[in-house]
């Protein structure tokens, strides 16, 4: 069966990403870890996070600036609401991450995340139309979508 895995590029940082995603993630694991020797770090890493598996690399003895990450290439999470948009957004954030628009930030590493409640979806594709463009408007003008907003939006209250 043909399989297509993400490959993530750390520089010297594996053990730290291995540790931060699969923590981060309730059902976060490692599926398979291969060190470089007994006493160092990894050199490659298959996690799994929210069903999804993810190879991560040990790119050490490479300039950092090599191969940074950047926003052409995000991961979406799509949230059960508010409480899970919090718990998200505010891991990246909160430890070493930053914010940008739109229910986009970056966690430490500078990986980019889309951090997206269902209820986006609800208000941007509702039958009224000019709900819609309102919940649209709101969530051009958020960093973290705040469910409320996106509803008062639609509603227009």
């Amino acid at each position: 069966m043909t399989k297509i895995t993400p490959c993530l590029w750390f520089n010297n940082r594996i053990d730290e990403a291995i540790e931060f995603y699969t923590g981060t993630f309730k059902d976060g694991k490692v599926i398979e870890l291969q060190r470089q020797d007994p006493n160092g770090a990894a050199f490659t890493a298959t996690i799994e996070l929210a069903g999804h598996r993810l190879f991560l690399l040990n790119g050490s003895g490479h300039d950092k600036s090599q191969f940074p990450f950047s926003e052409a290439v995000s991961f979406m999470i799509e949230c059960d609401g508010q409480e899970e948009v919090d718990y998200f957004w505010n891991t990246f954030v909160d430890n070493g991450g930053e914010e940008s628009m739109c229910g986009w930030c970056k966690d430490k590493f500078g990986l980019s995340w889309q951090v997206i409640p269902k209820q986006l979806y609800e208000t941007m594709g509702g039958p009224d139309r000019s709900g819609a463009n309102r919940a649209m408007q709101a969530m051009l003008g958020m960093r973290k979508i705040i469910v409320a907003d996106l509803q008062k939006a639609y509603a227009g209250t």
